[in-house]
C-alpha cells in the first residue's frame, strides 16, 4: 500500500509562468501526477466565487486539489475565505505562514476556522526568511495551535538554516504527530550560502532517510514536489523529480 509520504503531487508554483489553470492541469498529468497544491499565482483565494470556476479546470483533467497555499495569516476576518476555498475544492490542507506581529491574534481564529471547515493547517518551514522557520519557533507555534495547526515541512528551506538545526530527517522525527504537509524540495549550496534548486534527492537532502522518518512517524498529510528552477520549462526536471521520488526504497 502506498503511504502518504509516497502519495505525492506537485506545487503549482513550479508552473508560475503558466497562468491558465487548465494548462497547468495538463502539465501535472504530463509529469505523471494527479494531485496539486494550488498557490496564489493561480488563484485569488479572497474570491471564493472566482475560485469555484477554477476548481473544475483541475477536476476535468483528473487532477485532485489536495491543498492551497502558502497563505500568510494576520488575523483578519477576511482570511476565513481561504478555508472556504480549500473546502470548496475538497482539499483537507492549507499551507501557511504567520507573522511575528500578529500570530497571537491569528492563531485562535485559524484554529476555529480549521475546525469549522475540516481543513488542517501546516506552518510552512521557510528557513531563515520568515517567522516559523526555526525549530524552536515552530515548536512554540504548535504548542499554541495544535491539534488544528501543525507543520508543512519544506525540506530545502529546512536545509537552508544550516546543518545543526536544519536537518529535515531530524525535523521529521522531532515533530512526529504534528506534520500535516510536506514540500519535497532540494538545494545545493555555494560557499557564500547561496542556494540552487536541484532534482529532489540529488542535492543536500537525505531523501530516503526523510521518507523513512515520515513513514516511521505515521505521517498522514499531504505531500507535493516543489522545484523552483527552470520556470519557463520545468516539466523535464519535474519528470526527473517524480522518477527520483518513485525510486526511493
Amino acid at each position: 500500500m502506498t503511504t502518504a509520504a509516497r502519495n505525492f503531487g506537485v506545487q503549482s508554483f513550479c508552473f508560475r509562468t503558466t497562468k491558465d489553470n487548465s494548462a497547468v492541469a495538463d502539465k501535472v498529468r504530463e509529469i505523471g501526477l494527479d494531485k496539486i497544491e494550488v498557490c496564489a499565482v493561480h488563484a485569488d483565494f479572497d474570491d471564493p466565487q472566482g475560485w469555484e470556476k477554477i476548481v473544475p479546470q483541475y477536476r476535468d483533467k483528473g487532477v485532485e486539489i489536495v491543498s492551497i497555499g502558502v497563505q500568510t495569516f494576520t488575523g483578519n476576518d477576511s482570511e476565513e475565505a481561504w478555508f472556504a476555498c480549500a473546502a470548496a475544492a475538497g482539499a483537507k490542507h492549507l499551507s501557511c505562514h504567520f507573522k511575528v506581529d500578529s500570530f497571537m491574534t491569528a492563531i485562535p481564529k485559524v484554529r476555529k476556522w480549521s475546525r469549522q471547515y475540516g481543513v488542517r493547517v501546516g506552518v510552512h518551514s521557510h528557513g531563515g526568511y520568515l517567522f516559523g522557520g526555526s525549530p524552536d519557533v515552530a515548536r512554540y507555534l504548535i504548542d499554541l495551535g495544535a491539534p488544528e495547526i501543525g507543520l508543512c515541512l519544506d525540506t530545502a528551506w529546512i536545509l537552508q538554516i544550516g546543518p545543526r538545526q536544519g536537518n529535515p530527517v531530524a525535523w521529521a522525527k522531532n515533530f512526529t504527530g504534528h506534520i500535516t504537509g510536506v514540500h519535497y524540495k532540494d538545494f545545493v549550496f555555494e560557499k557564500n550560502g547561496q542556494w540552487q534548486d536541484v532534482i529532489v534527492g540529488e542535492g543536500s537532502l537525505d531523501l530516503p532517510g526523510f521518507v523513512d522518518a515520515l513513514e516511521a512517524g505515521g505521517f498522514d498529510g499531504m505531500a507535493v514536489i516543489e522545484y523552483e528552477a527552470d520556470p519557463d520549462n520545468p516539466v523535464p526536471a519535474l519528470k526527473s523529480c517524480v522518477e527520483r521520488m518513485r525510486s526511493v526504497t
